[in-house]
């Protein structure tokens, strides 16, 4: 039995330091257990399947700005590997997503909130930056982690009849969600935030509107959990992040190529839909 719980141990370390990444910009450490190939599949195919149930807007008027700003930003991203897309949900919902590849969509509740292209850059940029990042990657190598972790606590812990199993898992799954997990997806959130902010003041947007976008996002999201069980920062957290980080940013906005800035449409609700299910 000691045997066994050693080389499960043994196994767990041998994977940590073969895993070993480092994100973008930040240079953090990183656990990537899935290669960078397979997250890139998974994302396409996750991606089709979204938007093949989604109510896609064709609208030029919504779908320019957004890809036009997003290659914008995928320019200065620079991953060739990554086939970038960027696609308009028609729901009213202030909400974005990145998938793993560069697979991103933008909810037009979310365009009155961005107010500009310049707002919007700093949506697309913190999407970007998750994707760059290979954040996706990181919190499924993570569950690989937890399932050994919690496997081997269990073990080593518990013994004795099913039902102490059950209850060590319970209580090991239950720490591991409010220590681990939830703290460690804010930490992303918070680098993509930085990441975003670099990337847009690369791609010529005035970093300063990242700022105004957290902020409006503050007023508008006051109903939320509390932040030690969210899983995203405080939008005021977010903010005051913004301010920390200007300096640095403006520095690469004044070395770039400005981009142009023009305001957003925004989604009436007795509009036409322009739009269907699915590509």
């Amino acid at each position: 039995m000691r045997r066994k719980r050693y080389v499960r141990w043994v196994v767990l370390v041998v994977l940590l330091v073969a895993a070993c990444g480092t994100a973008p910009y930040t240079k953090r450490s990183q656990l990537l257990l899935i290669p960078e190939s397979t997250e890139i599949a998974l994302g396409a195919n996750a991606y089709r399947q979204v938007l093949a149930k989604a109510p896609l807007l064709h609208d030029p008027e919504f779908t320019d700005p957004v890809r036009e700003v997003g290659e914008r930003i995928a320019r200065v991203a620079d991953k060739p590997n990554y086939q970038w897309e960027f696609a308009v949900i028609d729901k009213d919902e202030a909400n974005a997503f990145a998938l793993p590849g560069g697979k991103v969509a933008v909810y037009t509740g979310l365009f009155p909130l961005a107010s500009d292209t310049a707002g919007l850059a700093a949506v697309l940029g913190h999407e970007v930056g998750h994707a760059l990042a290979r954040h996706a990657g990181e919190r499924m190598s993570q569950g690989v982690l937890l399932d050994l972790v919690l496997t081997v606590g269990a073990a080593a812990l518990g013994g004795g009849s099913p039902q102490n199993q059950r209850l060590i898992y319970q209580a090991l799954g239950l720490g591991a969600q409010i220590g681990y997990v939830l703290p460690f997806s804010r930490s992303q959130e918070a680098e993509a935030d930085y990441i975003g902010l670099m990337l847009m003041a690369k791609a010529g947007y005035d970093p300063e509107a990242a700022l105004g976008l957290w902020q409006r996002f503050a007023e508008h999201d006051k109903e939320r959990p509390p932040e030690l069980l969210s899983t995203h920062p405080d939008p005021a957290t977010r903010a005051r992040n913004m301010r920390k980080w200007l300096p640095e940013a403006r520095r690469l906005f004044a070395a770039a190529a400005p981009a142009p800035v023009r305001p957003l449409p925004v989604r009436k609700k007795d509009a036409p839909t322009n739009r269907r299910e699915g590509q």
